[in-house]
């Protein structure tokens, strides 16, 4: 899945310690974290949990994409697009 791949050449890692949590995929040169979300987060705790978590990641400069897992499974093709376009996005609003 993503974990193998690059996208426009940014490089993801899987599974990174970032502050005292472990972010699913995160491209530092993107300032991107995509959460792949199961059923718990849609509680109301997992909800606040969520939301706690975003706004720390989003202090340091990081975007937080969310999906869940039934889109990951079902419609990989979709995820993978929204991750594109907005690494595409935010390498031309970087470049001079």
């Amino acid at each position: 899945m993503l974990s193998n791949k690059q996208i426009l050449g940014l490089q993801f890692y899987r599974q990174k310690p970032i502050l005292n949590y472990i972010v699913d995929f995160y491209c530092p040169a993107a300032n991107l974290v995509i959460e792949c979300d199961g059923s718990q987060h849609f509680t109301d705790d997992g909800l606040e949990v969520d939301h706690i978590r975003d706004e720390a990641l989003a202090q340091l400069g990081l975007e937080v994409l969310r999906f869940d897992n039934a889109q990951v499974m079902g419609k990989i093709s979709d995820v993978v697009e929204v991750i594109y376009q907005y690494c595409f996005s935010h390498l031309a609003d970087e470049s001079p």
